[in-house]
């Protein structure tokens, strides 16, 4: 998808950005963290932006000595500077316990 923003033409690709949160968290501090993943994507200009929470599920493997995690799934159109503006925020949020984002193709849509 193209979008005009003055003179440029900005491409914006389909991402799938899925992380995976400390199971001992509140509700309240998982809605506040997964706002200011949105307000970023927001303020970035990212479009489309579908949020959804997965729960709380059984891990295939201990991550961090953690045997269960609150999934998180967000999906929308940015283009690759957005999303490592995202992932870089991510890092440094010590609750998260994994991520991973993908570049979705037009026939996964």
């Amino acid at each position: 998808m193209e979008v005009e923003t003055g003179e440029k033409v900005r491409i914006l690709n389909s991402y799938e950005t899925v992380y995976i949160l400390k199971p001992e968290m509140s509700e309240d501090n998982v809605l506040n963290l997964v706002n200011k993943y949105q307000n970023i994507l927001i303020t970035n200009k990212a479009k489309n932006i579908f949020i959804q929470n997965r729960g709380r599920r059984h891990l295939a493997y201990p991550i961090k000595k953690y045997h269960d995690g609150i999934y998180i799934q967000m999906n929308y159109l940015a283009n690759g500077e957005i999303v490592r503006n995202l992932e870089r925020e991510m890092r440094f949020e010590d609750s998260i316990l994994r991520i991973l984002t993908i570049k979705q193709n037009e026939e996964n849509i």
